[in-house]
């Protein structure tokens, strides 16, 4: 019990290359940072935000991207971690979208507190990010608790050619895809399963419903739990363990983590 409400604390960086034919000579060698469910909270204090807002910034990231669930279970929480999220720096702009737990308490305060701070609401929105002559695309869909997730208003106007990021908080969203202009989600909620038997499986993790239940065994209800996943020849999915905890607040051979992302021109 020790141990796990120490690692609960234990933050690792976790550097991931990604490879793709479609990213483009500007962006070779580019870092993104993707963190999620930071949870701020009675089990997640505003001290240890603003360390996690400087480990981010001492990363010198390229792009920042947040991927929901900023706080856990009351409304007082909202501001005050954002006022510390603003502190974030990067080279072209931090990306995000809302996770289940921003719209169970007050989803429309998150939102007013993501364009106070001038964040890229990626909530069914996209962007084209540019640098020189080449761009990519940067879009995500909004959580089922908010709304209708529709990909559509990422990919409408992205060809084969083009790299292409869609954010997820949830990862099921991932089965839904049906198109190959995708060519990588960013998702968290899963907490890679906060408890795990010595990071090889995980006896709770949400369901598509939101709801935390028992799951089996099997390959397909741990497929979704966390790390890279080569979904489709040309689409990779990276689901973080994230940062914070729901109840109980340990964690077992599951760290809670800061994903860099590097991009790599194949």
């Amino acid at each position: 019990m020790i141990y796990s409400s120490l690692e609960a604390r234990w933050i690792k960086i976790t550097n991931v290359t990604i490879e793709s034919q479609d990213i483009p000579k500007s962006f070779d060698g580019k870092r993104i940072v993707f963190v999620s469910d930071i949870h701020h909270g009675a089990a997640l204090s505003i001290e240890r935000v603003k360390k996690l807002v400087q480990r981010i910034n001492d990363l010198h990231p390229d792009i920042i991207i947040l991927g929901g669930d900023y706080i856990s279970l009351e409304e007082k929480y909202i501001e005050p971690v954002f006022d510390e999220l603003r502190n974030l720096k990067c080279n072209y702009g931090v990306y995000g979208v809302l996770g289940n737990h921003d719209w169970y308490v007050n989803g429309n305060l998150t939102k007013k507190m993501m364009a106070r701070n001038k964040f890229n609401d990626c909530d069914n929105k996209s962007y084209w990010l540019k640098i020189n002559r080449d761009s990519i695309k940067i879009g995500g869909v909004v959580d089922p608790d908010g709304g209708k997730p529709e990909s559509e208003s990422t990919v409408y106007d992205v060809h084969k050619k083009d790299f292409c990021i869609l954010i997820s908080h949830r990862p099921d969203y991932i089965k839904q895809l049906n198109n190959d202009l995708v060519d990588l989600t960013l998702s968290g909620h899963t907490h890679g399963g906060q408890i795990t038997f010595f990071g090889l499986w995980a006896p709770i993790l949400p369901t598509e419903n939101g709801l935390w239940a028992s799951l089996s065994l099997s390959e397909k209800s741990q497929k979704y739990r966390y790390g890279l996943i080569h979904f489709k020849p040309n689409m990779q999915s990276y689901i973080t363990s994230g940062i914070g905890t729901r109840f109980p607040n340990l964690r077992f051979f599951c760290r809670p983590e800061i994903a860099v992302l590097i991009l790599k021109k194949k």
